[in-house]
């Protein structure tokens, strides 16, 4: 296995960032996973556009996205796989310990595993945790992941795939990795990016290719949805079957299901859209 390590392939067993980089010593990075092709990304200008937003977003200096594009160029072509997670990681680079940033430049990796497409749909659970939708991180695809890390560990304990948050004020967010999606009466809803929820890429197709609303929902709308459904880079759009201890017989249901069709046919015919 090949990956991109600042400026260049190395192998995996042999490359090596610095344990005083400030991705690791206090999660100031940012990052991107984007869904591979045959070899080929899929929506990797949308990816990278809001790599750059993340970026910003923390202050960090701007990617170079020329260089991240040939770095994801090369890391497909060395690793031949039907079907790939990439994961572009920008961090602050090489710094003293505590929250100050170095001077040494940032750190860019980008690296390569297989993945399986996911099965039609899930069980889903709701955690108790908030996101907080005023947060200096709000909107941003940062490497601070711990709190995603607590919650999708205690969906894997309920035989859950995925976990959803509350924000704040008791509206329906996301998930640790996913935006949620909920159909009532016939028609799609979404929370909208003022919830907290991070803008993700599927989340914008969807939206796009299916006329969903982004409506402010409270977090017990999942207690009555006729269908839930979530989206994000792997899942693309996967069906809910349990939302906690309620079973939504049929899963994927029939608006959810146009949402699949239509979701693999639009991304079929244009793999940058």
């Amino acid at each position: 296995m090949k990956i991109w390590l600042n400026g260049g392939l190395q192998d995996l067993d042999s490359a090596r960032v610095s344990v005083l980089d400030h991705g690791l010593t206090v999660g100031d990075g940012v990052f991107e996973t984007v869904k591979a092709v045959a070899g080929r990304p899929f929506a990797l200008t949308r990816h990278l556009d809001r790599l750059a937003r993340s970026a910003r977003g923390l202050g960090l200096p701007e990617p170079d996205l020329d260089e991240v594009r040939r770095a994801c160029a090369a890391v497909l072509d060395a690793n031949p796989m039907a079907l790939g997670r990439m994961r572009i990681t920008y961090t602050g680079g090489l710094s003293p310990l505590g929250s100050d940033r170095g001077d040494q430049g940032p750190t860019l990796v980008v690296a390569l595993g297989e993945a399986a497409r996911r099965p039609d749909s899930t069980a889903v659970i709701t955690v108790p945790w908030t996101r907080n939708e005023r947060g200096a991180l709000t909107g941003l695809k940062t490497t601070s992941y711990a709190e995603n890390v607590v919650a999708l560990a205690r969906a894997t304990e309920q035989g859950a795939t995925e976990a959803l948050f509350a924000n704040t004020v008791g509206q329906l967010c996301e998930g640790t990795g996913s935006n949620v999606f909920v159909v009532l009466d016939g028609e799609i809803h979404t929370p909208p990016v003022s919830s907290g929820c991070l803008a993700g890429i599927t989340r914008a197709l969807a939206v796009e290719w299916t006329g969903a609303h982004e409506t402010d929902l409270p977090l017990d709308v999942l207690d009555r949805a006729d269908e839930v459904f979530l989206t994000s880079t792997l899942r693309d759009v996967q069906g809910a079957h349990r939302v906690d201890d309620r079973q939504l017989p049929g899963a994927p249901g029939p608006v959810t299901a146009k949402a699949m069709r239509v979701f693999d046919e639009r991304a079929g015919d244009d793999l940058d859209p």
